[in-house]
């Protein structure tokens, strides 16, 4: 029996647990759970795609089923006709959100005939986790560590420190 396969793509500029909430239920769906890290150009990355990378596979390194790549150029579409994809993960907090990702599913539909994307709520603690808020909380000094893991809270750390030292 051939294992099924999913792609959870995202910046994950950081990863943060409502990226791993959402990856677990992904996890009771698939057997296997490819996270891809992209870049966007719409957003402006804390860290390089070479970081996000290590705090991710750190994250996940304990769980099976999941491996972390990262998409250095290219279409969504062809990367997960590539590896045998038949799902596209989004984690989705909000109406807001998923007005963005069901216009992204139709046209990767169109793209990629074989995909479907799945629709994932992480738990009602996260929703309102956004990487881009404890990016800005954490820079201005305050405690994120409910949020994300310890390795990516002490890069996190590490990026305030060097932008303190730089005014």
């Amino acid at each position: 029996m051939s294992k099924s396969r999913a792609i959870y793509p995202g910046t994950f500029d950081p990863f943060t647990n409502g990226h791993l909430d959402v990856l677990e239920r992904a996890l009771n769906i698939f057997d296997e759970v490819i996270v891809v890290i992209a870049e966007n150009s719409q957003k402006r990355a804390l860290f390089t795609i070479e970081e996000r990378n290590s705090m991710t596979k750190e994250v996940t390194k304990l769980y099976s089923g999941i491996s972390v790549e990262v998409l250095h150029h290219g279409l969504l579409a062809d990367y997960a006709r590539q590896v045998g994809a038949r799902a596209i993960v989004r984690g989705v907090r909000q109406v807001k959100d998923f007005e963005y990702e069901f216009q992204m599913s139709l046209l990767n539909r169109q793209l990629y005939p074989d995909v479907t994307t799945v629709f994932l709520m992480p738990n009602v603690k996260y929703t309102y986790v956004a990487s881009s808020i404890i990016k800005e909380v954490a820079m201005l000094g305050g405690d994120v560590s409910n949020f994300v893991h310890p390795c990516v809270l002490e890069m996190m750390h590490k990026k305030r420190e060097e932008y303190n030292q730089k005014k």
